[in-house]
């Protein structure tokens, strides 16, 4: 019984300072609490053949992504302690998978963009970040006909590797 009571007495203070002192679905990664609200100017596009709706597209990607997978607030007045800014450099199709004929079974869409992140608060830094990401489709379809499910599953990842580099710094 006096084993008991011991055991009772030490276990009661390590379960209380085990239990989680609070509890949120919002990861803030090794982001500053300084950061407060973030901004994204328009991606702009200086790839020859990407489309000219893309830019935009990429930008409210990024801005949603941002917004509900972080504590981070959208400030609309191009301000904040986060800025993002980016160029897509390269909107290009690839054929891979080359068979003995010489033709392709597979073609491949790649888009680049560079962005740099400026940060305002605690101080100032700049950090830059190039992307590429790429999805492959059969080269018996028409890219007309998949371009609109491919751009979704690129900007995902794109949108993915911004929050990647805020929550981490890596």
């Amino acid at each position: 019984m006096n084993k008991r009571i011991v055991f009772i007495v030490f276990l009661i203070p390590v379960l209380f300072a085990c239990w989680p002192s609070s509890v949120g679905f919002k990861d803030a990664g090794s982001m500053p609490e300084e950061w407060k609200s973030f901004s994204v100017d328009m991606i702009e596009n200086s790839a020859p053949n990407c489309p000219l709706s893309y830019g935009p597209q990429i930008t409210e990607r990024i801005k949603d992504a941002v917004q509900n997978n972080t504590r981070l607030a959208l400030n609309t007045d191009n301000g904040g302690e986060v800025e993002i800014s980016g160029n897509i450099t390269g909107y290009d199709v690839a054929p891979i998978a080359i068979q003995q004929d010489d033709n392709a079974t597979q073609n491949r869409l790649t888009i680049r963009i560079n962005f740099q992140i400026n940060i305002n608060e605690p101080e100032s830094e700049s950090m830059p970040l190039a992307v590429s990401r790429f999805a492959d489709f059969e080269s018996n379809v028409n890219l007309a006909s998949v371009e609109t499910q491919l751009i979704e599953e690129i900007n995902e990842q794109i949108a993915q590797d911004v929050i990647n580099k805020l929550l981490s710094n890596w």
